[in-house]
């Protein structure tokens, strides 16, 4: 592991302002993620409390939360675009799952 001398890696990203606009968008863009992850966690505890789980509704369930996480990683709060289809997509994500229709 090569020593930074104390000078921190941080020192190299550049400057960025965010409006309170962006940073309340960005916030409730990671909520919607978040919430679309609750709602499979939600789905995996009701499947285990049945009699006889189905483990594939269980493994399918796992593999969105993954995908969902990484989803979660690529959002770019400087990207405005990416962030309002975020927010819309994963609220409207977790009503399905919720429904039982996703």
């Amino acid at each position: 592991m090569a020593a930074h001398k104390g000078i921190s890696i941080t020192h190299q990203l550049e400057p960025y302002e965010w409006s309170n606009e962006e940073t309340a968008a960005y916030e409730a863009a990671i909520e919607a993620v978040n919430g679309a992850v609750g709602a499979y966690s939600a789905r995996i505890a009701a499947e285990e409390a049945e009699p006889n789980p189905d483990p594939e509704v269980i493994r399918e369930a796992r593999a969105a939360q993954t995908r969902l996480a990484r989803e979660r990683e690529e959002l770019r709060s400087t990207n405005r675009e990416q962030i309002a289809a975020a927010r819309q997509r994963y609220a409207q994500l977790a009503r399905d799952v919720r429904e039982g229709t996703a």
